[in-house]
């Protein structure tokens, strides 16, 4: 897990030509996509096949994202960030939790310019696997040059589930995506872009990272 600093960003949408800023509070996230191997350890399930324990893991709904985070969160003894009905009928974010849970969009784009103001971080065959390099395929977590911050394919590889909903008044439920995978352009693999899909869809080039709040500082 990295220590990600405080900040500010501007979000923004193409679709509605609206901009909004939002302020970020530390946290922390991992350096990498959750990974096949980490998935199976902490559910016993391999959703993207036996092979390739390095690879990030793939075709997991958002669904599946939030309860990993719940079973992580377990698993190592902290409390749940997330409520969740039987049935996948809503989720509830204890925002006082110290369990793992699926960064904000906001927490995403702040961790992924990690100080920069450009489209990227860096040139994008040195950070990111994408349509123009990656052979139409998915590669290991770590392959390419990680920000400033030390967060490796937040460009390129798989797009990342973040817990905000995309738009409700026009998509319902829909959760945004951000990132870009390895089969997309070089346009979609951008620190602004925003994606959106439906929380129970599994697709072959989305997966996800895991994020903590930090902990409040003492009185």
């Amino acid at each position: 897990m990295v220590a990600v600093p405080a900040g500010r960003v501007t979000l923004s949408d193409r679709r509605t030509r609206r901009s909004w800023p939002v302020e970020v509070a530390p946290f922390r996230m991992s350096a990498f996509p959750v990974t096949r191997s980490w998935y199976a350890h902490v559910t016993g399930e391999r959703p993207s096949g036996a092979r390739g324990d390095l690879l990030p893991v793939e075709g997991v709904s958002w669904w599946d994202a939030v309860r990993f985070c719940n079973a992580l969160s377990r698993q190592e003894g902290l409390t749940p960030a997330y409520r969740l009905r039987a049935g996948d009928e809503a989720a509830e974010w204890d925002a006082s939790a110290d369990g793992y849970r699926l960064p904000t969009e906001a927490e995403w784009e702040h961790a992924c310019r990690a100080g920069t103001s450009g489209p990227r971080y860096g040139p994008l065959d040195e950070i990111a696997w994408y349509r123009g390099n990656s052979g139409g395929r998915i590669h290991p977590v770590g392959g390419r040059r990680p920000n400033a911050w030390g967060l490796y394919d937040m460009l390129g590889n798989v797009w990342d589930w973040c817990w905000d909903v995309y738009d409700a008044e026009v998509y319902g439920t829909y959760r945004v995506l951000r990132g870009g995978g390895w089969s997309d352009e070089h346009w979609s693999c951008r620190a602004s872009v925003r994606r959106r899909s439906h929380p129970t869809f599994r697709i072959d080039d989305v997966g996800f990272r895991v994020a903590r709040s930090a902990p409040a500082p003492p009185p």
